[in-house]
């Protein structure tokens, strides 16, 4: 498996970062923060739409059917996204590498902001029938295609601007926006949940997507304002791919492979995590909503501690070990993390929180970026890293709500099945990542 253009003589050598002495550190600031930010607004939509995929939906789209029929209904709404999520890592990595890493930026939060914001206004069943649903897929569709491609160009940007020494940490930034927008998403949500129930689930719901257009619109300001990538424009010098995705499955396969298998752990935590078990915290555990989504504003403060530790060390002791450090916890606090869910305590609920998605989720994907990154030369990073971490998502986050809501019930309200479901998922990333050379000193 190539893990660095090392291997590859076409490609020329990494332009100096600005974060090496003589270069002005403030640039490099302002792309961390244009990263960090940007994916933050774009996962303040997604996950806002995950959340009240949860909460919401079902009651307003989904109506006329039993009350869990609507919930799996609503989560395959969710699932759309994620299944969307690979075309637009196919269709923004292509371009990313044929023009450019910040082109593609200003696209995809234009792209997933507008689509938020016609969320917000979308009528209700009760209103205009089957077409609010069909247009609620149409809408996350979009949605899907532009976080698609938003992922790899935030994360590349500010990993090919930094030193060999700090790939991870710079890299994370972009993995660090999920969490802070789901911070965002989730406390704006709480407090219009405070309103009675018939208000929320008239309008309330609805005053979080429409404040999305205000985050597109810092998205933007910041994100015209950062340089391209060096690494692109040297790479674009010489050697440009005619269909660089086509080059990854033909000359990268095993790389390719890895990237994908290798993600799954931490997307399934944010599956299980991030989703599934706050509507099960909700309508099964019966516990407050407004706790609940405050539990999950808490614990996303804590996932952003976990992935700079995690990125760091990443840094220090190389990508694998810290990754295969996260997939092991998972495989061994499934089972008592699905015992902290079903306790029907607040405390209980944070705890599994903590563990699941800040802890887990933390180890298993806040090196991630940097490991993708590493595991394809420059000409074709971009569509490389995209769609395998997009087909990560899609295998470990996008249908695992749905399948838990069906293992409970098939269960007979146990959560067991949940576990055994998240130990095979860590279990496949656990055996990419053994296989997978480290690639934390390999030259860009």
């Amino acid at each position: 498996m190539t893990t660095s253009s090392a291997h590859h003589p076409s490609m020329p050598s990494a332009a100096p970062s600005p974060d090496e002495p003589g270069v002005d550190p403030r640039e490099m600031r302002k792309i961390l923060t244009s990263s960090f930010l940007g994916t933050g607004i774009e996962y303040y939509d997604f996950i806002l739409y995950a959340t009240a995929a949860s909460l919401v939906f079902n009651k307003v789209f989904f109506t006329g059917v039993d009350q869990r029929v609507g919930l799996m209904l609503s989560f395959t709404t969710l699932a759309a996204g994620y299944v969307a999520r690979p075309l637009g890592g196919l269709i923004f990595g292509h371009l990313g590498d044929k023009l450019g890493r910040k082109a593609m930026l200003v696209v995809t939060v234009v792209m997933i902001g507008v689509s938020s914001v016609l969320i917000g206004l979308l009528p209700t069943t009760a209103q205009i029938g089957v077409a609010a649903p069909i247009l609620l897929v149409a809408l996350r569709v979009v949605q899907g295609i532009a976080v698609g491609g938003e992922w790899g160009g935030a994360m590349l940007l500010a990993f090919e601007h930094a030193r060999k020494k700090s790939r991870g940490f710079a890299a994370s930034f972009a993995y660090m926006g999920a969490p802070a927008g789901t911070i965002i998403a989730t406390l704006v949500l709480s407090a219009m949940s405070a309103l009675p129930k018939g208000d929320f689930l008239s309008w309330g719901w609805r005053i979080p997507f429409l404040f999305s257009a205000v985050l597109v619109m810092v998205g933007l300001i910041i994100r015209l304002k950062v340089a391209e990538s060096p690494v692109f424009k040297e790479a674009a010098k010489t050697r440009r791919v005619k269909v660089p995705a086509a080059e990854v499955m033909a000359k990268h396969p095993r790389s390719f492979f890895v990237s994908v298998f290798a993600g799954i752990a931490g997307q399934a935590a944010q599956g299980l995590m991030g989703a599934w078990a706050i509507s099960y915290a909700v309508e099964q555990a019966t516990l407050a909503q407004t706790s609940v989504l405050n539990v999950k504003a808490l614990a996303g403060v804590a996932t952003i501690i976990m992935i700079v530790v995690a990125a760091r060390l990443s840094d220090r002791i190389g990508r694998k070990k810290v990754m295969l450090g996260g997939t092991i916890a998972a495989m061994a606090l499934a089972f008592p993390i699905m015992w902290l869910i079903d306790s029907g305590s607040v405390w209980g609920f944070f705890l599994a929180l903590f563990l699941g998605l800040s802890v887990i989720q933390g180890f298993t994907a806040g090196p991630y970026g940097a490991f993708a990154a590493e595991l394809f030369p420059a000409n074709i990073r971009y569509s490389g890293t995209s769609i395998g971490y997009q087909l990560a998502s899609t295998l470990g986050a996008g249908f695992t709500p749905l399948i838990a809501t069906s293992l409970v019930i098939a269960a007979g309200g146990s959560l067991w099945m949940v576990a055994v479901l998240w130990i095979g998922f860590s279990a496949l990333s656990a055996t990419a990542l053994i296989l997978a050379k480290e690639g934390t000193n390999s030259n860009l």
